[in-house]
């Protein structure tokens, strides 16, 4: 932004616009919204006290479930409370310093999910091809140190990108096109070479997501070439258990897929379109998530009826 003196000067704060054209339509656009986010939370939460709390599901597969789930949760509450004040309060105005945070929790976060929806599918790849070796290959602690490794991986990748928007300089329009912060968007304002951080960013989505995806595949490749050996009994059980997961698969990275192709080569302006992406992007697989898994998982759906007809049970008494 420009100061004073007509020099270029860093950011105080940003201006989240929301859905630009439907101003309007906001505030009651925010209620369906707050519905699915409740959900999100109340959904995957669900999973976790469920896995939590039945010995029977201490397994990988549970695990690594319930991490997905902790971080569909952290995903959600990155943006919506902000965003639902937008809607309600015009609450339009977000510090630099927050809006740093923000950006790199929100994509930190999807880092680590990629790389337990990797793990996710190595587990999925040992427990269908080298089924003898599930139990000693993944034993709890490692999968502990997994997700720690998930933590710490998303966590490095994405901790230059604030450090790189912090020495920005500002001398552009202070007025972000979505609801939330993006690094995409923010360093679109910024009135110095941003190549380092196009590259960067560029570098980090082929590391961590492009790579994460490409192993997703190849591991689903050999599960495939495996199960086709197997009798019709076998491999009817063998796909069951991948079904979930390759949901959560598609859910998580098509939506981040469209959303970068969107930000890389599409045109600035005041489009719709990106701004519902990015909205539905951190809001849509942690709402169907555990749709899915409590739906296609026989386990989690038995526990989660008992759940409810425990809590029926004692309304009714």
């Amino acid at each position: 932004m420009v100061g004073p003196d007509g020099n270029e000067s860093s950011a105080t704060y940003f201006v989240l616009i929301g859905l630009p054209g439907l101003e309007e339509a906001q505030f009651w656009l925010a209620f369906p919204l707050c519905s699915l986010y409740l959900i999100a939370v109340l959904g995957n939460l669900t999973i976790i006290y469920i896995v939590w709390m039945e010995h029977s599901l201490h397994e990988p597969m549970y695990v690594f479930l319930c991490m997905l789930s902790g971080l569909d949760v952290l995903t959600s509450t990155s943006s919506m409370p902000k965003m639902l004040a937008i809607f309600w309060f015009n609450s339009t105005i977000i510090q630099f310093d927050a809006c740093l945070v923000q950006m790199f929790a929100i994509h930190s976060l999807s880092g680590m999910e990629s790389t337990v929806l990797l793990a996710m599918a190595f587990d999925r790849y040992v427990a269908i091809c080298h089924p003898l070796r599930h139990a000693t290959v993944l034993t709890l602690p490692r999968v502990t140190k997994v997700g720690v490794a998930a933590v710490l991986r998303g966590a490095a990748l994405m901790a230059p990108l604030p450090v790189f928007i912090k020495h920005l300089p500002f001398c552009r329009s202070n007025t972000l096109s979505h609801s939330y912060c993006l690094h995409q968007d923010v360093m679109k304002l910024a009135c110095a070479d941003i190549r380092v951080d196009v590259i960067y960013g560029l570098i980090v989505i082929i590391s961590a997501i492009g790579l994460d995806s490409l192993l997703i595949s190849l591991s689903y490749l050999l599960i495939l070439k495996t199960v086709l050996g197997l009798t019709h009994e076998a491999q009817k059980k063998a796909f069951g258990t991948c079904v979930s997961h390759v949901c959560a698969v598609f859910i998580f990275y098509v939506p981040f897929i469209g959303l970068s192709m969107v930000h890389r080569f599409g045109k600035r302006h005041d489009s719709l379109l990106p701004v519902i992406m990015a909205n539905m992007y951190l809001l849509i697989p942690p709402v169907l998530n555990p749709i899915v898994y409590g739906v296609k998982t026989k386990q989690i759906r038995q526990r989660i009826l008992h759940l409810f007809h425990g809590m029926t049970h004692t309304v009714d008494t």
